[in-house]
């Protein structure tokens, strides 16, 4: 931190280390219980006498519930106090923690995961555009870069960890460790957390809330339908169909009132722009693909889910660790610069997971997984820092609100894409069941070759995503000062 006084929204000084250690812990809690769930799967399957589509719920309406508070959030930090929205947003996150942990059927394990879902749509936009406001422009890559611990650690940890936990403890323990974390982040919150972002009163508008909830929750169903439904189901068609026509009508009504409930403005911002959409396609290539790895060591390799997720750890801790390191470098030489070097890395690190066998070495794995995750530490925060520094400081909730929407939905996207071309591709090369009977073992052969061309269609999407960002960098500004001091609105 650095050493002048820090000053909140009324003047007061306040210590800005405890502060920003809070603001990041409770971060951490919130981003480790998304990931947390994914290898407990088959166990809660069990437990409750569940299906594989009832049980994906517990994602599907935590990122539902996340997506749809998202945009509210621009609304909530420029009309509560930053130290209640904090608490608040915590307290309902630790509500619905406990409620899981206590869940004795799976309806109540849902709505605590529901719960959830509000407060964590609350804290992490609220985290980063508190990041941006205490720190000067010319900090702010650091500052970012703190964050990004967060966003790269707890995914790091939270597969592993959730894999060794099944497999020693109860599933209960998976929620019930977060819950004195996050009780110790509200208690010392009441001394240390201070309202630093300025609030002024506004009216909610409730038909551009209504619109927002429909048209987001919808699109996010429809994405995370694709999985289990394909493509053509009617459930997804209708979903995005009406989704998109709610999220036009919402952006429609949001250019023409006075005070918009989400201010698309920020778009007039050609840097915004830019930036904002080489981090999302950049989050595109590296959630997809997060997704389908583990499946493939899974199934493929016949790994656990535990030695899966150890398998991936390096990566993770990898993009954990150089966040910090890339928001200073961006601090110094800007984003263009990082992000050329991070992409050019996210690429090449993707296209030899084209020609993935039955038989590549793990060891070959982590370091080109590795490779991937440090090229996308290079680019995310940076080109996050430039979108918002392009901004006034007015705007950045907005500007904050508007870039993770973005994101959710574009992950989503990857994650439908990579999913269903993978099952698609297998589908289409599977050999036929009479093989199976005749010559089990050429149809075991054809059969993993089939797995094998799906893997390799869904790796090539996401090099072919890596590629469309690393053609859109060039287009960023490569004069850092002009990025950084930025202080007035674009006209």
């Amino acid at each position: 931190m650095s050493k002048e006084q820090a000053l909140d929204a009324h003047g007061k000084p306040y210590n800005r280390f405890m502060f920003v250690l809070l603001l990041l812990l409770g971060a951490f809690v919130a981003v480790l219980n998304q990931t947390i769930l994914g290898t407990a799967f088959p166990t809660l399957m069990k437990a409750f006498n569940v299906s594989t589509s009832t049980v994906q719920w517990l994602t599907t309406g935590f990122m539902m519930v996340n997506g749809i508070l998202i945009p509210v959030s621009a609304w909530l930090t420029t009309r509560i106090n930053t130290k209640w929205l904090f608490l608040g947003a915590m307290l309902i996150f630790e509500a619905g923690t406990i409620t899981a942990y206590l869940a004795p059927v799976f309806g109540a394990l849902f709505v605590g995961r529901l719960i959830q879902g509000v407060g964590v749509g609350i804290l992490m936009p609220l985290m980063q555009t508190v990041l941006l406001s205490i720190f000067p422009p010319e900090r702010r890559g650091a500052a970012l870069g703190m964050g990004g611990i967060v966003i790269g650690l707890a995914p790091a940890i939270g597969p592993t960890l959730s894999g060794w936990i099944i497999d020693n403890y109860s599933w209960r323990i998976l929620f019930g460790m977060l819950i004195p974390v996050a009780a110790a982040v509200i208690i010392l919150g009441f001394f240390f957390i201070k309202p630093v972002l300025k609030t002024h009163e506004s009216k909610l508008d409730y038909l551009s809330l209504v619109l927002s909830t429909i048209g987001f929750g919808l699109v996010l169903y429809g994405f995370s339908s694709v999985g289990n439904d394909g493509w053509g189901s009617r459930t997804v068609i209708l979903s995005l169909l009406i989704g998109f026509i709610f999220v036009a009508i919402f952006i429609w009504r949001q250019l023409h009132l006075t005070t918009p409930f989400l201010d698309f403005r920020v778009f007039k911002s050609f840097e915004f722009s830019i930036a904002s959409i080489i981090g999302s396609v950049s989050f595109m290539a590296m959630i997809g693909f997060e997704m389908v790895l583990p499946l493939y060591l899974q199934i493929v390799r016949g790994m656990s889910a535990f030695h899966s997720g150890l398998t991936l750890l390096g990566g993770a801790l990898m993009m954990g660790l150089m966040s910090p390191v890339t928001g200073k470098l961006f601090d110094r030489y800007g984003a263009k610069r990082l992000a050329i070097c991070g992409l050019f890395l996210l690429s090449l690190g993707t296209f030899p997971f084209m020609f993935l066998t039955e038989d590549t070495a793990i060891a070959y794995i982590v370091v080109l997984y590795a490779m991937r995750m440090f090229g996308i530490a290079m680019v995310m925060m940076p080109v996050t820092t430039a979108a918002m520094n392009s901004l006034h400081v007015d705007m950045m909730a907005h500007g904050t609100a508007v870039n993770n929407t973005l994101r959710q939905i574009c992950g989503s996207v990857a994650t439908a894409i990579m999913v269903s071309i993978l099952s698609n591709v297998t589908s289409n090369n599977l050999p036929s069941h009479l093989l199976r009977i005749n010559d089990p073992l050429r149809f075991r052969d054809l059969a993993i070759a089939a797995t094998l061309k799906g893997y390799t269609a869904a790796f090539a999407v996401s090099f072919v995503i890596s590629l469309a960002a690393f053609v859109l960098v060039f287009f960023l500004k490569s004069d850092r000062q002009k990025v950084t001091v930025k202080g007035e609105d674009e006209e």
